[in-house]
């Protein structure tokens, strides 16, 4: 009796790559052109969590700018690790940029102690929005524009706190996926332990990313650019992702899109902010 050949299941495909050098180049040129071209503004200022993400946009904005107009904003919570101030100093040693630690815990505090049942969600935002606030003022005292640090992946799983992440009104790596982030890192000789680190918030204890997202980000990336590019959820399922990461991170990208949007304005005329009224360049 002949036993049929069972055929494997397919490999699902890896994340997306990039072009580290094109990328750099390129992304050098876009901050050159968003800061002094259009804005006449010479200076940057970016909140250095001694993350990859905020470490990658530092040194871009070194290249673009000179270090020494680059202003690097350490911002602590009495909960933060230790090592992230650490590995942030690592990027201000290595490209000798001005740098300034400002804790935020008595901030945070004045507010949570009339809000003493706040879970970590609602903490964590408060954290993300003082850290903005630090920066936007920062900002005005130097002279500098604040420069975003978010990655696609993030922005596209709804992983960030809206207002607060996002707010910087110029993002280099927006359309960088994570995995594409790493990559750029080490071509830009970004610290290595930066780069190996697991990426966590730094909200809480022990917590990373991929433990709260439930799923690792080269996974997330590969089935986030599949999506983009139009395939549909039994498609993926066919390349070799299961039914259950999929729906994850379809069900992740769907619930949280009114994060990638602006307030919406309620029209009564036909010049609109945003919705009709936009310069020639917004088209």
């Amino acid at each position: 009796m002949t036993l049929p050949i069972v055929e494997p299941a397919p490999a699902p495909p890896g994340p997306p790559r990039i072009d580290a050098p094109v990328a750099a180049e390129w992304l050098v040129a876009f901050l050159q052109d968003e800061l002094i071209a259009r804005r006449g503004i010479s200076r940057a200022v970016i909140g250095l969590s001694g993350g990859v993400d905020s470490a990658v946009t530092t040194f871009l904005c070194a290249r673009a700018l000179g270090p020494e107009n680059v202003f690097a904003i350490r911002m602590p919570y009495r909960s933060s690790h230790p090592s992230s101030l650490s590995d942030a100093q690592l990027v201000v040693d290595a490209l000798r940029i001005p740098s300034r630690t400002i804790e935020i815990s008595d901030a945070v505090d004045g507010y949570l102690q009339y809000e003493p049942d706040a879970d970590a969600r609602r903490r964590g935002n408060v954290m993300a929005r003082s850290r903005m606030l630090v920066l936007f003022d920062q900002s005005a005292k130097l002279d500098a524009l604040p420069i975003g640090t978010g990655n696609k992946t993030e922005r596209l799983l709804g992983y960030f706190t809206w207002h607060a992440d996002d707010a910087p009104p110029v993002n280099p790596i927006g359309d960088l996926f994570k995995s594409q982030v790493w990559e750029l890192a080490r071509y830009l000789g970004v610290p290595r332990k930066l780069v190996e680190k697991a990426p966590t918030a730094d909200l809480e204890a022990d917590q990373t990313d991929e433990v709260d997202l439930g799923i690792s980000y080269s996974r997330a990336d590969a089935i986030l650019d599949r999506l983009l590019q139009g395939y549909s959820d039994e498609q993926l399922v066919e390349q070799g992702f299961s039914p259950a990461e999929v729906a994850l991170v379809r069900g992740r990208v769907d619930a949280t899109h009114w994060k990638r949007h602006l307030p919406t304005t309620a029209m009564l005329t036909n010049t609109a902010i945003n919705e009709y009224y936009l310069r020639p360049v917004d088209y």
